[in-house]
């Protein structure tokens, strides 16, 4: 293996390391020698990639923003009806968060909890809003079709952040269906 394959190896291992330490279940606690410490590597291999921790933690979030927009959009685009786009975009973030759940709160919950993303999730959630936005009837003016936009994503993020919390007592099959109720509700105006 050569030198540039060795280090986007060891790259992705501080990546992978920071997922899992900003993503944890009792809260993120990402620290430079606890993600060297997780992805089995020295300090000297985490300053070769990042400037410092905070630069870290912001890109570990983006990362991951990524992912989750990256099967929105492809969930959607295959979708030919509302109803089945609104179905595959639920499912597709289900199957995203609650399959790999360091995902689900790197997103809904690190931005609280992490004073390095400060301000990063209020500026993703327009990412998403523009995703819902898109689906929504065109024949509704565009004030309110972002006003339900930004309605349901904040419904939704409230919901799945419960979920991941274990405060919701219903199994995953009942709470994806309430959640594509949501979403179909708001693509059929009922918002």
């Amino acid at each position: 293996m050569d030198l540039e394959a060795r280090r986007a190896r060891r790259r992705e291992a501080l990546r992978a390391a920071g997922v899992e330490l900003l993503g944890a279940a009792e809260g993120p606690s990402v620290s430079v020698r606890a993600v060297c410490s997780r992805a089995g590597l020295t300090e000297r291999y985490f300053y070769e990639n990042f400037a410092d921790r905070d630069a870290f933690v912001r890109e570990v979030y983006a990362l991951v923003a990524d992912r989750a927009q990256q099967a929105l959009v492809f969930a959607v685009g295959r979708a030919r009806r509302p109803s089945e786009r609104a179905r595959r975009a639920v499912h597709a973030f289900t199957d995203l968060v609650l399959d790999r759940p360091e995902y689900g709160r790197v997103l809904l919950s690190a931005p609280f909890g992490d004073s390095a993303l400060g301000r990063i999730g209020t500026r993703t959630v327009p990412h998403f809003v523009a995703l819902v936005e898109a689906q929504l009837p065109r024949e509704t003016d565009a004030a309110t079709r972002t006003l339900t936009a930004t309605a349901v994503v904040g419904a939704l993020t409230s919901l799945f952040t419960a979920f991941l919390d274990g405060d919701l007592p219903v199994d995953r099959a009942r709470f994806t269906e309430h959640c594509v109720a949501v979403v179909a509700a708001a693509g059929r105006g009922e918002w």
